[in-house]
C-alpha cells in the first residue's frame, strides 16, 4: 500500500519534470523542472512575504505596516497609540516634516484620548461663495473621499463608502465612473465628469447636458468635478475591459455591455484654458451648483494661464484639486506611476502659487489629494493652502483593503477593487460603513489635536511657518521657505479666520487646566 501511494505521487511529478523538459517557453523550467515552479510560487506570494514577514514596520509602500495599522485600529475604534516613540530615522531623513507646537498657548484642549471624535471641523471657506452659486455651501468635513469609480471599486465598496460617509457628515466623490445606485445609501456626493462622460453622454458619447441636469437633481449632489487628469496616470486615458462591463457598470456609464470601455485622454468639449472656464461657467449656470477642476501638475503654464483668465471676476472655477502624483487608486503602467506629474508638495505649491500671485486664492477652494489620509501629511496640506483634504486609499483600507496590490487583475482578495461577485460577496457595507466613518473621525480628530498643539484652533489656521522639515537632523528650514511663499500666502482670509475661530469656539471641546496655586499669576 505504501507503495502504491508513493506511485500515486510520483507520477504527477515526473509528468511534471517531463512537461517543463520539453517545453521552451522558460529556460528556467527546462534547466530545473519541478524546482524552478518554486520561483514562481515565491514570486507570486512575494508581496505577502514581505508585508507580514520581512519588511519592518517602516519599510513598505505605498503604506508602511505602522501606517496601515493606525487606519486600521481607527477604524475599528482600537488603541491606535505607539509605544516607545517613533521608529522613523528623523535623524537621517531629508525632508522630514516636523510641526512645532507652542509651548504656552490660550487654549486649552482636553487630554482624554476619545475628546473631539465627534467634533465638527468645517471647511474654512464657503464653497461657491465668490461666485454666487446658488448651490454655495461650506462643507461639514475637511476631509472628504476621494473619485474612485464604480467599476473600479465593487459595489458593495462603493456602498460602504457612501453610508461611511453619511454617518461621517462628509462627501464622497464619485470618480468618473458614474453615479451608481450604490452611491445612493445617504451619502453626500460630488459628481465627476472625465473624459467619456460617463453617466451623462449621449448614445454616441457625447456630452449631454440634459441627462447631467437630471442625474445630479436625482441624486444629493453638491458640487461637480472636472477631471482633466489624475496623479495615478495623468495624460492617459483609461480601459475598463469588456470583461467587467456587465449589465449595471453599462447602465450606469450609458455604454454597450460586455464591450471595452474606453475613457480618452482629452476633453472634446473644451481645449484649452479659455474654453475650459467657458464650459465650467455654462455647467453652473445650468445646473447651480459649484464647479471645480481636478489635476495632476505638469507643466506651469496650464496653472499661470488659467490664473491669469480668472483675473477679470467673470469666470472662474470654485474648486481646484490637486492630486499628487504618489496618489493613485486605479491601475497605470509603471511608468506613469513612477514618474508623470509631480508629488504633492511640489505640484501644489505651484499650482497655488500661480493663483497667490495674483491674489485669487480667497475666490477658491484649494483640495489637496494623494497619500494625504494620515495626520501628518494632512497637516502639512493644510499648512501648504489646502482647504479641504481628499482621501482614497486610506478609505479602501478603512472598508478591508489589505495592501494586495492586485487591484488592475480582477482579483482583490477582500472584494474592494474587483467585480467577481464570489469575491464582493465578502464585503459586508453595513459593517464596513461605519468603520470607513470612524477612520474619518478620528482623522479629523488627530489633526485637530495637532491644531491645538499648535495654537489654533482649525487644521486651516495652521500655517507654513508652524512645520519645519529637517534636513538630515543637522538643519532645518520652515515650509514656508520650501515653498517660496510670501508671508500671506497659505493663509486664509482675515473674514474666514474670524468666522472660523468663531464656529471652532462655540463647538469644539475644551478641557480644564488643573487648579491654579495662590502663587499663580
Amino acid at each position: 500500500m505504501p507503495a502504491k501511494k508513493l506511485l500515486g505521487a510520483a507520477l504527477p511529478v515526473a509528468a511534471l519534470a517531463a512537461r517543463d523538459l520539453t517545453q521552451r517557453r522558460h529556460a528556467l523550467l527546462r534547466n530545473y523542472p519541478v524546482l524552478g515552479h518554486a520561483r514562481y510560487l515565491l514570486e507570486a506570494l512575494g508581496p505577502e512575504l514581505r508585508q507580514y514577514i520581512v519588511a519592518g514596520n517602516s519599510e513598505e509602500r505605498p503604506f508602511t505596516r505602522d501606517q496601515r495599522r493606525w487606519v486600521y485600529a481607527s477604524a475599528k475604534l482600537e488603541n491606535n497609540y505607539f509605544g516607545f516613540g517613533t521608529d522613523n530615522d528623523i535623524e537621517y531623513t531629508e525632508g522630514y516634516p516636523v510641526l512645532k507646537h507652542a509651548t504656552l498657548g490660550r487654549l486649552t484642549p482636553p487630554s482624554e484620548p476619545t475628546a473631539a471624535h465627534e467634533a465638527w471641523v468645517p471647511c474654512g471657506k464657503v464653497l461657491g461663495a465668490a461666485r454666487d452659486r446658488a448651490g454655495a455651501f461650506r462643507p461639514d468635513s475637511v476631509f472628504n473621499i476621494s473619485a474612485m469609480s464604480f467599476g473600479s471599486l465593487s459595489g458593495p465598496a462603493v456602498e460602504a463608502l457612501n453610508r461611511g460617509a453619511a454617518l461621517a457628515d462628509c462627501l464622497q466623490n464619485t470618480g468618473e465612473g458614474g453615479l451608481s445606485d450604490h452611491h445612493r445609501h445617504g451619502g453626500e456626493l460630488i459628481f465627476q465628469i472625465g473624459t467619456g462622460y460617463f453617466g451623462c453622454r449621449d448614445e454616441h458619447g457625447r456630452f449631454d447636458l440634459a441627462r447631467l441636469k437630471d442625474l445630479v437633481a436625482s441624486a444629493p449632489v453638491r458640487a461637480i468635478e472636472i477631471k482633466l487628469s489624475q496623479g495615478a496616470k495623468p495624460g492617459l486615458g483609461g480601459l475598463l475591459p469588456a470583461a467587467k462591463v456587465s449589465e449595471e457598470i453599462a447602465r450606469v456609464r450609458g455604454i454597450p455591455v460586455g464591450q471595452d470601455c474606453v475613457s480618452p485622454s482629452r476633453h472634446a468639449e473644451f481645449s484649452d484654458a479659455d474654453s475650459l472656464l467657458d464650459w465650467v461657467e455654462m455647467v453652473a449656470t445650468e445646473t447651480g451648483l459649484p464647479v471645480g477642476i481636478k489635476s495632476a501638475v505638469g507643466q506651469d503654464h496650464f496653472w499661470n494661464e488659467l490664473a491669469e483668465l480668472m483675473v477679470p471676476g467673470t469666470r472662474g472655477v470654485d474648486f481646484i484639486t490637486i492630486d499628487g502624483g504618489e496618489g493613485g487608486t486605479g491601475a497605470a503602467p509603471l511608468a506613469f506611476s513612477d514618474h508623470v506629474s509631480l508629488p504633492f508638495r511640489l505640484g501644489f505649491t505651484r499650482a497655488y502659487s500661480a493663483f497667490a500671485r495674483r491674489d485669487l486664492t480667497e475666490r477658491i477652494v484649494f483640495v489637496g489629494a494623494g497619500k494625504l489620509g494620515l495626520p501628518d501629511a494632512a497637516v502639512t496640506a493644510f499648512a501648504l493652502g489646502a482647504d479641504l483634504v481628499n482621501v482614497g486609499r486610506e478609505a479602501m483600507l478603512a472598508v478591508g483593503c489589505i495592501q494586495a496590490q492586485k487591484c488592475h487583475t480582477d482579483r482583490c482578495p477582500t472584494g474592494v477593487a474587483t467585480q467577481n461577485r464570489w469575491l464582493t460577496r465578502g464585503l459586508d457595507p453595513t459593517l464596513k460603513s461605519v468603520r470607513l466613518a470612524n477612520y474619518v473621525k478620528t482623522l479629523r480628530r488627530d489633526v485637530l489635536k495637532l491644531a491645538e498643539a499648535c495654537g489654533v484652533h482649525h487644521p486651516a489656521l495652521i500655517d507654513a511657518d508652524m512645520i519645519e522639515l529637517l534636513d538630515r537632523g543637522q538643519s532645518a528650514g520652515t515650509l514656508r521657505e520650501m515653498a517660496c511663499y510670501e508671508p500671506h500666502w497659505g493663509r486664509l482670509s482675515a473674514a474666514d479666520r474670524d468666522e472660523l475661530e468663531r464656529i471652532m469656539t462655540v463647538t469644539a471641546p475644551v478641557g480644564d487646566a488643573a487648579p491654579a496655586s495662590k502663587h499663580a499669576r
